[in-house]
């Protein structure tokens, strides 16, 4: 007797063959997913690799010119206006800041979708700190009686102070949401 509502169970052969089959087909299927995974997260790892390599070779061009401009502004003012090296390093490190800035914000780093007011005062933080150490060096290494190579050890201090300026501006100062 069935009472009203109520649903009995059904027993139902199942075919060991059919079983195998159905277990087999799982295995396979959580097999493909362990490749997919795997196939995924080399391919996620290459195009993070590419986008890391393309992030430093924008890096070092943009830093270049920026680097350029600075040497370049010190050197035209000390030789053809008679500034102080120091005096002009300030002046150099300014112009060639705006460059940098613009360069890093639309091209190094344009995949972090970070808001120009957010990251224009941690770059100018980031940049005014390698300043800072920039014209203690130069004055440290001026002091030692290289003035007369003023221009060389400018561009010797301008090189060591690159590779802190790009791992803060990376870790920090664009730090963002990346690009899906």
């Amino acid at each position: 007797m069935h009472g009203a509502g109520i649903v009995q169970p059904q027993h139902r052969v199942i075919d060991a063959g059919a079983q195998a089959e159905i277990i087999d087909a799982k295995a396979e299927c959580a097999v493909s997913a362990v490749m997919l995974s795997r196939t995924m997260s080399l391919r996620f790892r290459s195009v993070t690799q590419r986008a890391n390599q393309g992030r430093i070779a924008w890096f070092l061009l943009v830093g270049c010119g920026a680097a350029a401009i600075h040497w370049t502004v010190v050197v035209g003012l000390v030789s053809h206006g008679a500034w102080q090296p120091l005096t002009a390093n300030v002046v150099g490190w300014l112009t060639a800041f705006l460059f940098s800035f613009a360069g890093h914000h639309r091209l190094t780093f344009r995949d972090r979708r970070v808001l120009l007011r957010t990251a224009a005062p941690r770059f100018f933080a980031i940049s005014a700190g390698g300043f800072a150490l920039n014209e203690s060096a130069y004055a440290l290494l001026l002091g030692f009686g290289l003035a007369s190579s003023y221009q060389w050890v400018l561009l010797a201090v301008l090189i060591g102070v690159a590779g802190v300026t790009y791992l803060l501006s990376r870790h920090w100062a664009f730090l963002g949401n990346p690009a899906p």
